[in-house]
């Protein structure tokens, strides 16, 4: 069965792959700022950040020295700005403790900072060629469907779906192997509405089969509903107006600003919400406070501004 799931994959995956840019390239550099820009961010959005990313900074030495305010302008669009000034920290490590060359091995690309189990494995994986399992969102909704069952089951650990991810692994193949089903995930075995009728491996796939076995058991007696109740439930939580956008939005007002500038607290707060009033300063003031935590931007005398 192990044979057949990854030969079925692989050749689902040689006749559909899509033609993305970081596949195109071994630069662990590159690779690491796709990964990083990846992370919660659709592949259409990433890509003409990913180019103009490179453009700007095209080596690890010149992300390292760059203004931090140019990095998170070039960052506009992607969401998550915390990402683009721990990218900018690893280079800085990089260039500082390994005299600029991106390292291979797991535990070193971990110590970088903002570099997690998933970044480092896939950094590890795609530039360096190495035979590792780990888990983003696409892959672990693939391998707990797949190995486990459906999803209302009793959630399985990490550490029990990386085991399975490894198993999975053809020895040898692993750049392949982790491209194929990450895109399945992607692709196919969406998180909501799985397009189960067309997955080249819905044959070995344990909640394809027990929502199969479900709607047989209910056919006689009602509807039988849809397979993608195997699907994972979307989170209802509103985005406009959460704590997440209006970090975003302050951010989008200081990357307007010329380089240096600071703006005055009372002023960027009417500028990030309509309705702002002194009842909100102590707010605004918590929201720049954990923002400044996150080397997003500077409080100074005159105002916040970003980085320099």
């Amino acid at each position: 069965m192990l044979e057949s799931i990854r030969a079925d994959l692989l050749r689902w995956f040689a006749n559909h792959a899509r033609d993305l840019p970081w596949r195109r390239t071994r630069d662990p550099y590159a690779i690491m700022v796709a990964e990083v820009m990846l992370q919660q961010t659709q592949v259409d959005r990433v890509i003409p950040k990913y180019h103009a990313f490179l453009a700007a900074f095209p080596t690890v030495e010149a992300l390292a020295v760059a203004p931090t305010a140019e990095v998170i302008r070039l960052w506009a669009g992607l969401g998550y700005n915390r990402r683009a000034v721990n990218l900018q920290r690893a280079a800085q490590a990089i260039v500082a403790q390994h005299s600029g060359r991106v390292p291979d091995s797991i535990a070193a690309l971990r110590a970088l900072p903002g570099i997690g189990p998933y970044t480092a494995g896939a950094i590890a994986c795609f530039a360096f060629e190495q035979d590792v399992a780990f888990l983003d969102t696409n892959i672990r909704r693939v391998v707990r469907r797949l190995c486990v069952g459906p999803d209302q089951l009793v959630a399985p650990t990490d550490s029990e779906l990386l085991a399975h991810a490894e198993a999975l692994i053809p020895p040898g193949q692993g750049w392949t192997w982790n491209q194929a089903i990450m895109e399945l995930g992607a692709l196919i075995c969406t998180a909501t509405g799985p397009a189960c009728w067309r997955c080249p491996l819905r044959r070995h796939c344990r909640a394809y089969a027990a929502a199969v076995a479900a709607d047989e058991a209910l056919a006689t007696t009602v509807a039988a509903p849809a397979l993608k109740r195997v699907a994972e439930p979307r989170s209802n939580e509103p985005f406009v107006g959460s704590r997440r956008w209006y970090r975003g939005r302050v951010i989008a007002t200081l990357r307007a600003l010329p380089t240096g500038t600071a703006l005055p607290l009372s002023e960027l707060g009417r500028q990030v919400r309509p309705d702002f009033s002194p009842n909100h300063e102590p707010w605004l003031q918590q929201l720049v406070s954990d923002l400044a935590r996150d080397g997003l931007l500077v409080i100074t005398e005159q105002g916040v501004r970003l980085p320099e």
